[in-house]
């Protein structure tokens, strides 16, 4: 053998016949090639496995969680804070300060944890990459790890054997492989190594080609390798996964585009409060100012903000593992109500994933078949035909009962009930055969019992069909024959019409043609029937040449049956102004009549194919994916490339999958959703989402709660937030009006993270409202503050402050002196308490009214969400632990107040709740106006 390095360069091996592949590797059938050879090559291609791209490292992952701008500017404050409390003259611990650090940590580890398990899907591919294979070198049969396969080696394939590169066969014996991995179509493939196919051929219909992570299920065979590593099918694969960049989410953007408008707000509140106040007071003043500044920075971060954020998704991801949803990452909890587009494959998502004959069609009748899944039961209605009793009609037509046998006896498949459900072991086709002959009442244990099976003739992909010789019931022998319903026919010479036999003219031979036809316009998988009876058995048992001379009995219709909850399902995802779309690998008939049922598609909507898909420029697709909802025989390529076209149209797409070759555009999609049953690791790694029933009705209930979190996240944060304004303008107005800053930045760090917070949370748990799947979907690209949120946190957080400066201000005239009574002293400085408590408490009504925007609290059903009001009692009960508990006193810095004036600031507080209600009320009577 020669020492040149082979040809691997043409893309088409499908277009070269075995020989011509052999001639460009320089490879031998037979010999394989040298030693020598192998370690040239080895030199000059790699081994055979996927290379991974340098990614970031767990360090940088976690020092990235701090390059937040809020979280900047909070450790920029606890510096300044430790120094401020060192460098007085009698030195203070600065609580201040680590508090503010312990903040900061806390949100890093929180975003950390969050960010660091999502780049796993390239692992699941390597797994798949490198099996122990056969192969012949040196004109020797040996066995080697497939990372040390090359271009030009032999490799030996059988059944159970997972195939380690991509290859073109040389010869092959009944050999089927299972290309789900990559095709996403579970049904095993027959392979022809004779076949010589269009260059345009899709990766599906390459039937003289072997791809590395297949599996061969059944005969054996012999191919060269023609590709390996990165070069390979599932190498492009990995390739497209490691090119997909990951985008911040809706919410993600959202909250970086908050922290730079609360940040540079702040920033300019700081610069006017101190530049106004050295104006008044001079520089003697700037100390204070300082401190002033300080804690007008702490205030304006909301500090509990991200744990709120993630505890909501949190709780909103274990809603939806109750619906059958399981989230892999937080963030995809809010961004499923952004969702504007679902693409969606076919088998086992809208469709149950098992083959159920819809349809018969003998010489004389026309039979519909009725039933769900693999339950052996349903109904025949007879199409033209008078009869009423489907039972007695089908008991009564001959040839039916002849092909319901056939349907028993050309079968390997076993049904059989399983903790009350009826499933199938073995081929899917098969088994839908057995479901309809027990539906017919011929029932398999029975029949094989009383016609045992003598001998069979196998399905080959030459033939096409498969025979059965079985003893008859009253002596003799029967042959039964199914298969494809042009190659089962041209072995017949008559027909069963009734109880009579008679010869097949070309007239009825033509009405076959035609009934098999008008089954697969439907997107039906067609089989034929036939049988003979054989008086005369050889010693050899039955051969090919005994499959002449057949009676045709009828053809059996049969398909991937959709899903009943499905229909319902696609009808809210368009009353919701979501667009359901099916992508899959399967015949473009199939596929039209599937999407046609469930409502995905119309009659004469075009199915765009794999193949015009790879005609297409960006520019056409861009204009065809506004219009096409169905695409069929399509490849990861194709995938990738539809979902990215849709995002080009400014689409918020969701996109299912469970192949591996489904993984790049799992992981491009806004939401990548794997199926949990049928899912590889690669696409479940790839995804944001896993599906644990594989069912398209569970994306549409799982975007029905990403609605609701992210509704609970917006109600929320107009709650944190306009606390948050109503503490800045305080701590503003105060060395303004003559008065020291009321709050302490420990003061302000329990409002953020404890009285904001907990009341936050219960919000985050309210519950859907009844129009939450009848509006249009959130717009992705909407600001922050849209619909009227950031009004509604100015105008809240002005009421607020207006509020508590009333307060303030009479509190401190109120409480110029210190106060006893009963022995009990009361600090002069209470009056920063009783702000301080003011503030806490007008949360609580801020938190009771803002449950609804139009609806009064009045008229809210209580139970609906008990946490809200649970979280107002325990809020209010830890304050007041704040201000007459002594340790806690210490440490916070609250004085003790007076019964009167504890009452005082309830009284001030409940104001806050007031106006939200009377807001309510002003937006009804506007509301009623307009309408008049």
């Amino acid at each position: 053998m020669t020492t040149e390095s082979p040809d691997t360069t043409p893309a088409y091996w499908h277009t070269l016949d075995a020989d011509a592949a052999l001639s460009l590797l320089k490879s031998d059938s037979n010999q394989g090639i040298s030693d020598q050879e192998v370690a040239v090559r080895f030199e000059r291609y790699g081994a055979n496995e996927l290379v991974e791209k340098a990614g970031r490292s767990s360090l940088k992952i976690f020092i990235d969680q701090f390059t937040n701008i809020m979280l900047i500017m909070l450790m920029a404050v606890a510096v300044v804070s430790a120094f401020l409390a060192l460098s007085k003259p009698e030195p203070a611990f600065p609580k201040d300060a680590v508090a503010i650090f312990s903040i900061v940590l806390l949100n890093g580890i929180l975003g950390y944890m969050q960010e660091i398990n999502a780049e796993k899907a390239l692992a699941a591919l390597k797994r798949m990459s490198s099996p122990r294979v056969r192969v012949i070198r040196n004109g020797e049969v040996i066995e080697i790890n497939g990372k040390e396969l090359v271009p030009g080696d032999i490799m030996l394939l059988e059944a159970g054997v997972q195939i380690s590169a991509d290859g073109r066969l040389i010869e092959e014996q009944n050999l089927q492989v299972r290309e789900s991995a990559l095709t996403g179509e579970a049904e095993a493939v027959s392979k022809e190594a004779k076949l010589i196919l269009e260059e345009d051929a899709s990766l599906g219909d390459r039937l003289n080609c072997v791809y590395q992570g297949t599996e061969v299920v059944q005969g054996r065979a012999k191919a060269v390798v023609t590709k390996i590593g990165m070069q390979t099918e599932l190498g492009k694969i990995a390739t497209l996964l490691q090119d997909v960049e990951s985008e911040d989410t809706p919410l993600q953007q959202r909250m970086t585009q908050l922290g730079n408008v609360l940040v540079s707000g702040s920033l300019a509140l700081v610069a006017l409060v101190v530049i106004v106040g050295v104006i008044k007071e001079g520089t003697s003043a700037f100390g204070e100012l300082l401190e002033t500044s300080l804690s007008m920075a702490v205030a304006v971060v909301p500090e509990g903000l991200p744990a709120v954020v993630t505890v909501t998704l949190a709780l909103g991801t274990q809603r939806m593992v109750k619906r059958n949803a399981l989230i892999r990452r937080l963030p995809a909890v809010e961004t499923l109500g952004s969702v504007t587009t679902i693409c969606s494959d076919k088998t086992g998502t809208l469709t149950q994933n098992k083959m159920v004959v819809q349809g018969i069609r003998t010489g004389l009748h026309s039979l519909q078949v009725t039933g769900d899944g693999y339950t052996p039961s349903g109904e025949f209605s007879v199409l033209g035909n008078s009869v009423e009793d489907s039972s007695f009609a089908v008991h009564n037509i001959p040839e039916v009962q002849q092909l319901l046998m056939a349907c028993v006896f050309c079968n390997d498949a076993i049904l059989q009930q399983k903790n009350g459900e009826w499933i199938i072991i073995g081929d899917p086709t098969e088994g839908a055969l057995l479901v309809l002959a027990s539906k017919g009442g011929c029932e398999s244990a029975e029949w094989q019992h009383r016609m045992p099976r003598v001998f069979e003739v196998p399905f080959s992909s030459e033939r096409k069909r498969m025979s059965v010789l079985v003893q008859g019931e009253y002596g003799g022998h029967v042959l039964f024959c199914k298969g494809s319903p042009e190659m089962t026919l041209e072995c017949c010479t008559h027909i069963q019409i009734g109880d009579q036999i008679h010869d097949l003219s070309n007239e009825q031979h033509q009405h076959i043609i035609a009934q098999n036809n008008e089954l697969a316009a439907r997107g039906l998988r067609v089989l034929g029937f036939a049988y003979r009876n054989v008086d005369q058995l050889s010693e050899d048992g039955i051969t090919i040449h005994d499959e002449s001379n057949l009676i045709w009995v009828g053809l059996v219709g049969m398909f991937d049956a959709p899903r009943p909850e499905v229909r319902e399902a696609v009808k809210r995802c368009r009353e919701a102004g979501i667009r359901p779309i099916m992508i899959t690998g399967d015949h473009q008939l199939t596929a039209k009549a599937i999407a046609e049922d469930l409502g995905i598609g119309k009659a004469g909507d075009r199915v765009l194919t794999g193949r015009e898909l790879e005609r297409m420029n960006s520019t056409d697709l861009d204009h065809e994916v506004n219009s096409v909802n169905v695409y069929a025989r399509v490849s990861p390529e194709h995938k990738l490339r539809i979902v990215q076209a849709l995002q080009r149209q400014h689409q918020f797409v969701a996109m299912t999958g469970d192949g591996v070759n489904d993984a790049p555009a799992l992981k491009q999609a806004d939401i990548g959703i794997a199926m949990g049953i049928t899912g590889t690791d690669v696409s479940k790694e790839a995804s944001d989402m896993i599906l644990l029933d594989d069912n398209f009705a569970t994306i549409v209930a799982a975007t029905e709660e990403g609605r609701v979190v992210y509704t609970n996240i917006r109600r929320f944060i107009k709650y944190i937030l306009g606390s948050n304004i109503g503490e800045v303008i305080t701590i503003a107005a105060a060395p303004l009006m003559g008065f020291t800053v009321p709050l302490a930045p420990l003061q302000i760090l329990w409002m953020n993270l404890v009285t904001d917070g907990l009341p936050a949370l219960a919000l985050a748990v309210e519950p859907a409202e009844p129009n939450v799947m009848k509006r249009p979907p959130i717009d992705p690209r909407e600001n922050i503050f849209a619909r009227g949120m950031g009004s509604y946190m100015i105008r809240v957080g002005i009421i607020l402050a207006v509020i508590t400066i009333s307060l303030m201000v009479w509190a401190h005239g109120y409480t110029e002196a210190n106060y006893i009574f009963d022995g009990v002293i009361y600090d002069k400085e209470r009056w920063e308490t009783m702000v301080f408590t003011t503030l806490c408490l007008a949360q609580m009504g801020h938190a009771i009214a803002i449950r609804s925007n139009t609806q009064l609290t009045i008229e809210l059903d209580p139970r609906t969400n008990l946490y809200v009001w649970g979280s107002v009692i325990m809020t209010t009960v830890l304050q007041l632990v704040l201000i007459y508990v002594e340790p806690f006193q210490r440490f916070f810095g609250t004085k003790l107040l007076r019964p009167e004036e504890l009452a005082v600031c309830f009284g001030f507080s409940a104001l806050m709740f007031v106006w939200i209600e009377l807001e309510k009320l002003v937006i009804r009577w506007w509301v009623w106006q307009r309408k008049q």
